[in-house]
C-alpha cells in the first residue's frame, strides 16, 4: 500500500530541528583513542549501498513505518568511510579476494584465500611462501580470544581467508582437490580450520566438508549430498574436540536445543555446525532447529569476552549474497535486516569504550533501486510508472542475473504478479544463471577504540591495519633493508 508522509514533515521546522540535533552531535563528537580490547567485526557479504538502503526502508517497513526514515543499526555509527574493492586481477572482485584484503591486509587475485597476489588460482606450487595471516591470528597471536560466526559454511571464502591459507577458495575438503595439488602439499581449507590457528568460537555450517565419505548427516540421514565429503578418512570434528587440552571445555552441537544448553560461562571452545553445507535463509529457518544470527553472535560474545586480554569476532551475514546471486532482493534484504539485529545485540553486550564495531561490505551486487515509487511503497513493489512497452517494472532490479524474462521480444506482464513474495525473482537486463557482483566502494561503518582512523576513501586492505593499530595487534612484517613495518600504537 502507499502511505502518505507524516504531517510533521511539511513543517520546515521539523527538519530544522532534526539538522540541528545531527549538527551538535558532530560538534560533540570526540575521537576514542583508548586501545580497543575488543574488536567485533561485521562483514554484510554482497551488502552493497543499494542493499544497506532498500534493507533500511524494509525494516521500517516491517514495523509499520513508511521506512525510508528508519535509523538502522548500522546508521547509529558515527564514522564512515569508502573502501576500494576491486582485487590485482579484476575490477569487480569476489568473496575471496576481499577477505584476504580486509583481513590480511594485502590484496590479491580472484579465488585465492591468505594468500597473496603471487599466488595463481588452483595453481598449487605459486602457494608456499606466499601466505599471508590475518587479524585473527594477530589477535591470537597477543592472547586475545577469536571467534568465526556465519550463515554460510565456515570454510566459505569469507571466514576461511581469517585461518586457511588456499590458492583456491573451493578446496573446502580433500575430495575437492587435484591429484597435483596434493602431491605438491597443498590441503583442503576444512583441514586447516582445526589445525592453523586455535580458534575458541567456531559457528556456522559446513559439516560434511568435516566427516570422512559417506558419513550419514545427523540432520538429513537419508539426503546423500548431506552426506560426508573427505576422502582421507579423517573426522576433523572428532580431531578437533581430542586436540583439546586436558581442563578445557570443548562442546561440538549441531543443532538449536545442544547450542542453547551450552553455558558460555563454563565453556572455553564451541564449535557448532547447524547445516552440511550453508544455513537457511532467515526466512526459511527453522526456529527450532537452527539460531538466528543474533543468537549465535550473542553466544560467542559471551564466550569470548571472558577474556582478559579481550578477543577479536567475525561476523558474516553471508547469504546476503547467495540471495543476490539468486536474484531474489526479498531474501537479500531480509538478510540484512538479521544482520543489523545481531550488531545491535553485539553493541548491547559490550563496551563501546574497549570495543572496536566495523561494518561493511566486501563488494556490491548489480541491484538498482529506480523508478520514482511513492513515500512508503512497498520496497519490494512495481513503480508507479510504466515503461515504454506499456509494462509495469519493479522498484528493486538487477543488471544482470536468472531474472532476464524476455519472451517474443518482451517482458512479461506483472500487474497480477505479487513481487514481495520471498520466491519472487527481480527482473534483470543480461540473462545470467547466477547474476554477478558489482565493482563501486562499499561502505565502512565504525564506532569505539580508533574508529576514526576508518573515515575517507581508501583501499579495502587498509581496514585490516587501521583495526590492527586500533588493537596494538598489527602483524611485525620486515620491509626492506629489515626495517619494521608497524607502526606504534601505544
Amino acid at each position: 500500500c502507499i502511505c502518505l508522509s507524516p504531517d510533521e514533515e511539511k513543517d520546515p521546522e521539523f527538519w530544522r530541528s532534526q539538522a540541528r540535533s545531527s549538527l551538535q552531535s558532530a560538534l560533540d563528537r570526540q575521537p576514542n583513542t583508548n586501545v580497543a580490547k575488543n574488536i567485533v567485526f561485521f562483514l554484510g557479504d554482497g551488502m552493497g549501498i543499494t542493499t544497506y538502503t532498500a534493507a533500511r526502508i524494509l525494516k521500517g517497513q516491517l514495523q509499520n513505518q513508511t521506512g525510508e526514515e528508519t535509523v538502522m543499526t548500522m546508521d547509529t555509527f558515527p564514522y564512515v568511510g569508502l573502501a576500494k574493492t576491486y582485487s590485482v586481477d579484476f575490477t569487480i572482485p569476489d568473496s575471496a579476494a576481499t577477505a584476504t584484503a580486509y583481513l590480511c591486509g594485502v590484496k590479491t587475485n580472484m579465488n585465492i584465500v591468505g594468500v597473496s597476489a603471487a599466488g595463481r588460482n588452483t595453481v598449487c606450487n605459486t602457494q608456499s611462501g606466499n601466505e599471508v595471516t590475518s587479524i585473527l591470528k594477530w589477535a591470537k597471536d597477543a592472547g586475545k580470544s577469536v571467534g568465526i560466526v556465519t550463515t554460510t559454511r565456515v570454510q566459505h571464502a569469507t571466514p576461511a581467508a581469517a585461518y586457511a591459507h588456499s590458492v583456491s577458495r573451493s578446496w573446502y575438503s580433500d575430495a575437492d582437490l587435484p591429484d597435483s595439488a596434493k602431491t605438491d602439499g597443498c590441503t583442503d581449507i576444512a583441514s586447516q580450520l582445526i589445525k592453523n590457528i586455535d580458534i575458541d568460537v567456531i559457528i556456522g555450517g559446513g559439516r560434511k566438508y568435516m566427516t570422512p565419505k559417506g558419513t550419514q548427516d545427523p540432520e538429513y540421514p537419508w539426503d546423500y549430498s548431506s552426506r560426508g565429503q573427505r576422502t582421507d578418512g579423517r573426522d576433523l570434528i572428532k580431531e578437533w574436540q581430542s586436540s583439546k587440552m586436558a581442563g578445557k571445555v570443548a562442546n561440538y552441537v549441531w543443532d538449536k536445543t545442544n547450542f542453547d544448553a551450552v553455558d558460555p560461562e563454563t565453556t572455553d571452545y564451541l564449535m557448532a555446525l547447524f547445516e552440511p553445507g550453508d544455513l537457511q535463509f532467515e526466512e526459511d529457518r527453522e526456529p527450532s532447529m537452527e539460531p538466528s544470527i543474533v543468537e549465535t553472535t550473542e553466544k560467542a560474545i559471551r564466550i569470548l569476552r571472558k577474556n582478559p586480554n579481550g578477543f577479536f569476532l567475525l561476523v558474516e551475514g553471508g547469504r546476503i549474497d547467495q540471495a543476490h546471486h539468486d536474484g531474489r532482493a526479498y531474501m537479500a534484504l531480509h538478510e540484512t535486516v538479521a544482520f543489523d539485529y545481531a550488531i545491535e545485540k553485539a553493541l548491547e553486550l559490550t563496551d563501546e569504550k574497549e570495543t572496536l564495531t566495523v561494518v561493511m561490505a566486501d563488494h556490491s551486487h548489480p541491484l538498482t533501486f529506480n523508478g520514482f515509487p511513492f513515500r512508503g511503497q512497498s520496497i519490494l513493489g512495481k513503480s508507479p510508472l510504466w515503461a515504454t512497452d506499456l509494462l509495469p517494472f519493479t522498484t528493486l532490479m538487477y543488471g544482470n542475473g536468472p531474472g532476464h524474462k524476455i519472451v517474443n521480444g518482451k517482458r512479461p506482464d506483472i500487474r497480477n504478479v505479487t513481487t514481495d513474495a520471498k520466491d519472487y525473482v527481480q527482473l534483470s537486463a543480461a540473462p545470467l544463471q547466477s547474476t554477478t557482483h558489482s565493482g563501486e566502494d562499499v561502505a565502512v561503518l565504525a564506532r569505539g577504540p580508533m574508529a576514526h582512523l576508518l573515515q575517507g576513501v581508501f583501499e579495502q586492505n587498509y581496514v585490516a591495519h587501521a583495526m590492527g593499530y586500533a588493537a596494538c595487534v598489527v602483524a611485525q612484517q620486515p620491509m626492506a633493508g629489515g626495517a619494521s613495518s608497524s607502526l606504534s600504537c601505544t
